[in-house]
């Protein structure tokens, strides 16, 4: 449960920074960190699913009714099968928690083949939504879709008010500690059809879209 408390902790630090940049100019991280941001790795997208606390797994052993299971992740991040006792499952896909129940009950049955399908996705309900805030018809959190733009959520909130400053529209994305500040021309982008900002969007991302200074 500490990774989430830590996650909702992020979530909160960058609404507070997104919700006072429409007070002040917001102002960009150095060009290294948004570098290292902007090229993160997209392990964590939704095309990869990593499991974590809360989620449910479905676990089916061929040929052996009776050791496949429906359970869920528990807090300590373990789940419980028969014959093994308790394996390690958040952290890891759920091809990978297969391989590794495969392993362990190879010591008491020959061959097995195992599959896992997660039934239900509790752990990423919040970890991979994108939040859009600010001068925009519609402030909002959606889920995370693979191959989603910064383009794709102005829309999604049904675009720019007459007020935005839409040249200091800014992407705050968490990479390791650091909450990075990426600079987003989204006038450029809607006026002039200029998409070199046009940023592909990882879960939890905030897009805050200030307001102009009259």
């Amino acid at each position: 449960m500490s990774r989430m408390y830590t996650f909702l902790g992020l979530i909160f630090t960058l609404l507070a920074v997104a919700m006072s940049s429409g007070c002040a100019a917001p102002s960009a991280s150095s060009p290294d960190k948004i570098r290292q941001a902007l090229n993160v790795d997209n392990s964590r997208s939704v095309d990869q699913y990593v499991l974590g606390a809360t989620d449910v797994v479905r676990v089916s052993v061929w040929r052996n009714d009776d050791l496949s299971i429906s359970v869920p992740v528990r807090p300590d991040g373990k789940i419980s099968v028969p014959l093994v006792g308790d394996v390690q499952a958040a952290g890891k896909t759920p091809e990978g928690l297969a391989n590794d129940i495969e392993e362990r009950l190879s010591a008491y049955i020959r061959q097995p083949q195992v599959s896992v399908v997660v039934t239900s996705m509790g752990s990423h309900e919040f970890s991979d939504r994108v939040r859009i805030t600010g001068a925009v018809t519609q402030p909002m959190s959606v889920p995370h879709r693979a191959g989603m733009t910064v383009l794709d959520v102005v829309l999604e909130a049904g675009g720019a008010t007459p007020f935005a400053a839409l040249n200091n529209a800014m992407l705050y994305r968490v990479n390791g500690n650091d909450v990075v500040a990426i600079p987003v021309r989204l006038g450029d982008i809607l006026s002039r059809g200029d998409i070199k900002t046009n940023y592909a969007i990882r879960p939890g991302d905030i897009l805050s879209v200030p307001e102009r200074v009259f």
